[in-house]
């Protein structure tokens, strides 16, 4: 699979990761959680890594930390999670407990989730990461409307990551943020590849144009995801399923060329005129 480096450290991720909204908040139901082990065989056999979490998803990190542990030993995630509360005492122990529950110590990533007190968890973060606890940190936000937010969070502070959300039909990212991150080196994370679904329902009864092969992609998912990584700022994109075979869709988008410049300004020009 395609990795594009971490501009902090030069460590290299692969472009497609895997998102765990509302999909890995199964509790203990053991179907559920038997297709979402094959999901993650099927995740690192092609080459994934980086996996996203939030204690704002329900029973989500703890289902992760559970299915990891039932995995190879060689298997090495890159696990990536959020604080998501008020006050310096409440963000520390939800971190601890995220590390817990992902059985991970340390968490490679921790974001500020939707910036909530980001002040507080920063100057958290920085102590947590000086100490070994933590390898990186962020912030994050999933809506146009804070793209500002942390567009000005980015020109003031040193941070390694921001998550946003970012389409082929959500290109407003391109404007400032995108490239604002490339030139303060801070690694982008991708959330809401296909708004939730609904870019999917919008070509269920469209065929996937020829030229598609070019790069080749064979499905609407992975073209969709192709027009993301190859945009030289984003690092990693991270769609969530917990379907096998959507896995293996979105895996391929990992592989083979990528869009160049002119190919992108066409798939824009096919999707307005879907």
């Amino acid at each position: 699979m395609m990795t594009r480096p971490i501009p902090v450290s030069g460590e290299m991720l692969p472009v497609i990761g895997l998102g765990t909204f509302n999909t890995f908040n199964v509790g203990d139901d053991p179907g559920a959680r038997r297709q979402l082990t094959e999901v993650l065989r099927l995740f690192f056999a092609g080459g994934g890594r980086v996996i996203d979490s939030s204690p704002m998803y329900g029973r989500a990190e703890g289902v992760v930390g559970d299915l990891l542990a039932g995995l190879p030993a060689h298997e090495t995630p890159f696990l990536a999670t959020k604080v998501w509360t008020t006050g310096r005492e409440a963000g520390i122990e939800q971190m601890s407990r995220s590390a817990t529950l992902m059985r991970a110590a340390p968490l490679d990533l921790i974001q500020i989730h939707n910036l909530v007190d980001w002040r507080t968890q920063l100057a958290t973060l920085r102590a947590m990461k000086a100490a070994g606890q933590v390898r990186y940190l962020g912030i994050t936000h999933y809506t146009s409307a804070a793209l500002p937010a942390l567009a000005e969070i980015i020109e003031r502070e040193q941070l390694d990551f921001v998550q946003l959300a970012y389409s082929i039909e959500e290109r407003a990212p391109e404007s400032r943020l995108l490239p604002l991150a490339a030139e303060r080196g801070v690694a982008v994370i991708v959330n809401l590849p296909f708004s939730s679904g609904s870019l999917m329902s919008r070509v269920r009864r469209t065929a996937l144009p020829s030229w598609a092969a070019d790069f080749e992609c064979a499905s609407w998912a992975e073209l969709l995801l192709k027009f993301i990584v190859s945009h030289p700022a984003v690092t990693c994109v991270i769609p969530a399923t917990a379907d096998p075979a959507h896995m293996a869709d979105n895996l391929a988008a990992g592989f083979g060329r990528i869009p160049d410049q002119a190919e992108r300004q066409r798939m824009v020009k096919l999707w307005e005129s879907v």
